[in-house]
């Protein structure tokens, strides 16, 4: 992929590193351990690709080399729970890199040559800055995209030395980069593995280029956790759970993933008799013949919101189509699903609606008939997998949708820009449609079969 040059704010960077001081108070310490010796290649192996790793100048230096997959230097020992730090430099801002923790190894990839598989921290110099991010190399993609921490992507330097820290503790990864909060994730997936050092496959003319890492130290013992922005968005993968920080920044459970606790039918108090199950931790539509809301209906949540930070896990089946709506009051006589805002849920390729609207406003994670959203950076994955959609209302009635970590649009309610895109819509006929000051999450019966969990909101002042 073409990349192209981004300019960081250093000022930006500096408040960070003060602000940071005490993640660097704790580097050096006595119970942390070189890994890299400054001269040798010693307790570390080439594995996945060609490009050779050599040491210069105190510093083990990757070179990108054409026509070869993935390249990565990787520990001839494994960790479980640790604090890594290190230095990288990246030569230009066409590729990216990155650092490989509790990562493994299937050796029958590429062609024998192995294939590297696992958590790892990126390093990327493009326009889109989600250096600090995480992502999972040849298995699940993007865990963390810096959308999901704005404050961290003016921290990487372009052409210069970074400083990463690592902190694995638990089901906990933790990343900082120059001194800045990046990613925090939860996943019960891999206790222990190997840390690698990656070299990226390149297009042609980045042929020779290198990437540096130095300085890498780890410490194993009496590990004590950083401190972390109060409100750091946080990437729980356990299902229907909640981590203790989560708990303390205000999240709690729409959904149990055991009964229908706090769900209520819009047509009625209780929970409908039919068209819903539950089930193996999911909440989930039933499939009938695909027409809104003549099976069990839609349901909704008991409590109402106006300011929160509301996230949800959809799976699709084949050619379905369903909805996360908010700001549902009720009020609007309907005969179809209840009249709301919508976070559409739908099958792109295979069901008719994804053709319907304006310029593609129906698909997925779209503001349905409204918004179309921009999924253009990989944010989708396959149907019958597992999607994070996310709905932000703040204080001034602006609305944020992620899909995946990536942020995919932007509005704010009762806006002239809103309301011309209301007078043009399906919803014009609704006397202020979307701005009512609070309302309820309603989770939409469209007829085809679409699950549900790890359905949790924050509600903000």
């Amino acid at each position: 992929m073409k990349k192209k040059m981004i300019t960081r704010s250093i000022s930006a960077v500096g408040i960070a590193l003060l602000l940071s001081s005490t993640v660097f108070a704790q580097s050096n310490n006595k119970n942390s351990k070189p890994l890299f010796d400054g001269k040798t290649l010693q307790g570390w192996k080439s594995v996945g690709g060609k490009a050779p790793y050599t040491v210069e100048d105190g510093a083990i230096v990757g070179r990108m080399t054409k026509g070869t997959p993935n390249s990565f230097l990787i520990t001839e020992k494994e960790y479980g729970d640790f604090i890594l730090e290190l230095d990288i430099k990246l030569e230009g801002d066409k590729t990216n890199s990155g650092v490989q923790t509790r990562s493994h190894l299937d050796p029958n990839g590429n062609k024998g040559m192995g294939r590297v598989y696992g958590r790892q921290v990126e390093i990327d110099p493009s326009p889109r800055a989600w250096a600090g991010g995480i992502y999972d190399e040849a298995r699940r993609g993007w865990i963390y995209p810096l959308d999901l921490s704005e404050n961290a992507k003016t921290a990487y330097k372009q052409d210069d030395w970074n400083h990463i820290r690592i902190e694995a503790i638990g089901n906990e990864t933790r990343s900082w980069i120059n001194g800045v909060p990046a990613a925090y994730v939860v996943d019960t997936v891999d206790a222990s593995g190997f840390i690698g050092l990656q070299v990226h496959s390149i297009k042609d003319e980045e042929d020779g280029k290198k990437v540096y890492f130095k300085n890498i130290n780890i410490q194993t013992e009496n590990l004590k956790p950083s401190p972390y922005p109060q409100g750091q968005y946080v990437v729980n993968l356990t299902p229907n759970a909640l981590s203790p920080t989560e708990q303390k920044n205000g999240y709690k459970l729409l959904f149990n993933g055991k009964n229908s606790d706090g769900w209520r039918s819009v047509k009625g108090d209780k929970f409908p008799e039919k068209g819903w199950a539950i089930k193996n931790g999911t909440i989930s539509v039933q499939k009938s013949d695909g027409a809104e809301s003549t099976n069990g209906g839609d349901i909704i949540s008991k409590d109402k919101y106006a300011v929160f930070d509301l996230s949800f896990e959809f799976k699709l089946t084949p050619g379905a189509n369903s909805g996360v709506k908010y700001f549902v009051t009720l009020a609007e006589k309907t005969s179809g699903s209840a009249i709301g805002l919508e976070y559409q849920i739908l099958d792109d390729a295979k069901h008719p609606d994804a053709k319907m609207g304006r310029n593609g406003n129906r698909t997925l994670a779209s503001l349905y008939d409204l918004i179309t959203s921009d999924k253009g950076r990989g944010a989708t994955r396959p149907i019958g997998e597992w999607n994070r959609g996310r709905v932000v209302v703040d204080k001034n009635n602006q609305v944020t949708y992620f899909l995946n970590g990536v942020k995919v649009l932007s509005y704010t309610r009762g806006s002239k820009e809103f309301r011309d895109l209301v007078a043009i819509s399906k919803y014009k006929d609704w006397d202020k449609f979307g701005e009512a000051p609070e309302g309820h999450i309603l989770l939409q019966d469209h007829g085809d079969e679409v699950s549900f969990r790890s359905i949790k909101v924050k509600k903000s002042k």
